[in-house]
């Protein structure tokens, strides 16, 4: 492992032990979660060309979303640079622009969190009449 690749896993996992101590350990869980999904649905296209999918989907149990947005908007950015940081390590191409979806579901399969993945098509701006 290089020092630049060792360096990153440590940051990594300085930031992961952070988010454990402010918000025990679903965050944790739940990037964890992120990048399996991530890894899950990696596809190589080419020598050397990994495509993962660039929208993603997160559900979260009523108590979940409810500590998560008390912290406000830092929480979705610190999630999404969290997935963004790991399909940079592994050097992972999005299949177009990077969106996460967070929304509160009420009958999460294991309580807390869900993630899904998909293909999310690029939609140019001028597609619709009133964009500038």
């Amino acid at each position: 492992m290089g020092a630049l690749s060792a360096l990153e896993e440590a940051l990594a996992s300085r930031w992961e032990a952070i988010w454990a101590r402010v918000l025990d350990k679903d965050p944790v869980e739940l990037l964890d979660a992120l990048r399996t999904e991530c890894d899950s649905n990696a596809v190589v296209c080419a020598e050397g060309r990994v495509l993962v999918p660039n929208a993603y989907d997160v559900a979260l149990a009523d108590e979940i979303h409810d500590e998560l947005t008390r912290r406000g908007g830092r929480v979705g950015q610190a999630i999404t640079d969290s997935l963004v940081r790991h399909a940079e390590r592994h050097g992972y191409e999005w299949a177009g622009p990077l969106a996460v979806h967070i929304a509160r579901v009420s009958d999460v399969p294991n309580g807390r969190y869900h993630v899904t993945s998909r293909v999310m098509p690029h939609v140019s701006a001028a597609e619709f009449p009133h964009a500038g």
